[in-house]
């Protein structure tokens, strides 16, 4: 079977989960999408990737991606190989001086490597055909973090708020280390200071 690339197109969260958010993929150089649910910590090591934000300890996902640099292992790419039952199955693809091997991976964490190591994902097209979206062509990319909505606030809650109290809002959630609130208060702020 011949693999499609792929690449994060949006973040956010879920319509139909609480405490969920999807991360939507789409097909380079083709209009098909691909939502996939995940949880909220697997999306905030997402954002966190995205915005190229630097916590003052490492994630999770930092800390494997630490871990293979310093025993030399790369990973080359991440493949979304299998769908049973809405569940997306993944594998990456990963090498040291030695050996190539493929390891099994929830897709959430997949992503979140491969964000943090630049590799390339990748699905097959029966995938593609069973869980994704064809979009209209409107010669618009949507932007990776698109703007995030929360439980206990949304984008249009944000637009009420002073300057000054979107600054006090955006330490506080760093603070929480809520990356994805972060990144909509950060995206409200610079709207403004343009």
């Amino acid at each position: 079977m011949k693999k499609i690339e792929l690449e994060i197109v949006a973040l956010s969260h879920s319509i139909t989960q609480t405490h969920s958010y999807a991360v939507v993929l789409g097909e380079i150089n083709g209009l098909r999408r691909l939502p996939i649910v995940i949880g909220g910590f697997e999306a905030q090591a997402i954002a966190v990737a995205l915005e190229r934000m630097n916590p003052s300890r490492p994630l999770t996902h930092d800390l494997m991606k630490n871990f293979m640099m310093a025993f030399n292992v790369e990973l080359h790419e991440i493949v979304i190989n299998d769908l049973q039952e809405g569940i997306f199955y993944s594998k990456l693809v990963c090498s040291s001086a030695n050996d190539t091997v493929e390891i099994d991976s929830r897709t959430s964490d997949a992503l979140a490597l491969a964000v943090r190591f630049g590799c390339p994902i990748y699905t097959y097209d029966n995938i593609l055909d069973q869980a994704g979206v064809l979009m209209e062509d409107d010669n618009k990319k949507t932007s990776p973090t698109a703007p995030v909505t929360s439980e206990t606030g949304g984008k249009d809650d944000l637009k009420a708020m002073t300057l000054d109290e979107l600054n006090t809002l955006l330490g506080e959630v760093l603070e929480q280390e809520d990356y994805i609130r972060a990144i909509a208060i950060r995206d409200e702020i610079k709207g403004r200071t343009k």
